[in-house]
């Protein structure tokens, strides 16, 4: 869509901070002086995974999608700019031109000027957007225990079911045990073990015999090339949908409109809910948001949030769904809880110098930035706790963590763990704060 001039700014832009809010989970988000250079995509295929890809920001612009504020300086009013509602958010630029800030947008906007300092909007209007689409009020979430940070792709059945056991020898609270990424024979075929892994029914069998839930990683709207979905349906996919580039292999996107694809979906969580898993870690869910060709003549956030709600017919009322690499706004009310960084990674930099890949950096600017939508959309996930000694400034990582409200998950190999790691981790393994900071 095209840009239309909305609106303009008359202040002394030297003095000017703008807020953009990014796209998705892994969409760099913060606060910038006018005239600094915000994040922006690495390469193509980045733009892709974690960032608007449809909406490429323009050099010396300024691109929020669904918000974009602006505080002036010397106790102005907050200028804010943002989407009328989740169904429907637009991108919102701003630029400078002729001594103003101009502001346009690719379709329908709000427009307020709100007192009290830019943090206070944001809380404003992150309580306000929620309204008629999320539960007032969020439950305090237990801690968690997730295989990815420690065993990779290639975790085991064994792996999992050894730091169940050295968790209570160890004091280590945790209520649910998240069997994330490397279970799966390909990208696509959730309900196919790799080879090597093991047995899923072993696992949530002997993790909710011990009185945890049992949750498991699945990316619900993708389908690898490699996967028997592609190869097998190709009727399911979204038609000219590049969802990019990663498991070395190329990315493709179901169509939930497509009525085989739907019965499809709804059947993969009801068998994971019915071997006994009520936790769904749900990523790469911007796959799900992109355009193309679908069965039906939906728009793309139409069809995502269509697709959610399949998941959620499939894992039950009652499953717990937690949402990772997903659009903000059209996610809200449709999961509990909901990723607000980048992946943390042992290091404190991204390796290609882009704030939206795994790195510690990336995810304490963009995760402090969105700690407002805490217990107002959803319940936050500011990514899980590496206390191991591998990790780079660590002291820093886990200071982050203490600072939030939202989930707190360990991510280590238990028996990798000194006596400052099993320490701390100890120490964050408590449940969220179920109010609004």
């Amino acid at each position: 869509m095209s840009f239309t001039d909305i609106g303009e700014i008359v202040c002394d832009p030297a003095k000017a901070l703008v807020f953009e809010h990014g796209w998705q989970s892994w969409s760099p988000t913060g606060t910038y002086r006018f005239g600094q250079t915000p994040p922006r995509a690495a390469d193509a295929n980045i733009q892709v995974l974690c960032y608007r890809p449809e909406t490429p920001v323009p050099a010396d612009t300024y691109q929020g999608e669904g918000l974009l504020a602006v505080d002036p300086g010397e106790g102005a009013p907050i200028f804010l700019w943002s989407a009328p509602d989740p169904l429907r958010v637009p991108s919102i630029r701003l630029r400078a031109e002729g001594g103003r800030l101009v502001v346009s947008a690719d379709g329908p906007v709000r427009h307020e000027r709100i007192e009290g300092g830019l943090d206070a909007a944001l809380r404003g209007w992150a309580t306000a957007m929620a309204a008629g689409f999320a539960p007032d009020r969020f439950p305090a979430v237990p801690p968690m225990w997730c295989s990815w940070y420690g065993y990779w792709d290639k975790v085991t059945d064994d792996d999992i079911l050894e730091n169940l056991r050295l968790a209570p020898r160890h004091g280590i609270e945790a209520d649910m045990f998240l069997l994330d990424d490397g279970y799966e024979a390909e990208i696509g075929d959730w309900l196919e073990p790799r080879p090597g892994f093991g047995s899923l029914d072993r696992v949530v069998g002997e993790v909710t015999q011990a009185g945890r839930r049992a949750g498991i990683w699945v990316a619900p709207f993708l389908a690898g090339h490699r996967s028997r979905v592609f190869r097998e349906h190709p009727d399911w996919l979204v038609g000219g949908a590049h969802a990019g580039t990663m498991w070395d292999q190329d990315l493709a996107v179901l169509d939930v409109t497509h009525p085989e694809a739907a019965a499809h979906l709804v059947d993969v969580f009801r068998t994971l809910r019915a071997k006994g898993i009520t936790h769904f870690k749900l990523d790469y869910l911007y796959a799900g948001a992109l355009p193309g060709r679908r069965s039906e003549d939906v728009d793309p956030i139409a069809a995502y949030r269509r697709g959610l709600e399949l998941i959620r017919e499939g894992a039950g009322d009652d499953a717990v769904l937690h949402g990772c690499g997903a659009p903000m706004l059209p996610s809200i009310g449709l999961v509990d809880i909901m990723r607000v960084s980048p992946d943390v990674a042992l290091r404190v930099l991204p390796r290609s110098g882009d704030i939206s890949q795994p790195s510690q950096l990336g995810a304490r600017l963009t995760g402090a930035a969105r700690e407002f939508l805490h217990a107002r959309w959803w319940v936050n996930d500011p990514d899980c706790l590496i206390a191991r000694p591998e990790m780079e400034a660590r002291e820093e990582w886990a200071e982050h963590v203490h600072r939030t409200g939202g989930l707190r998950g360990s991510s280590d190999p238990i028996a990798a763990l000194d006596e400052w790691g099993l320490d701390t981790t100890r120490r964050l393994m408590v449940p969220t704060r179920p109010n609004p900071s």
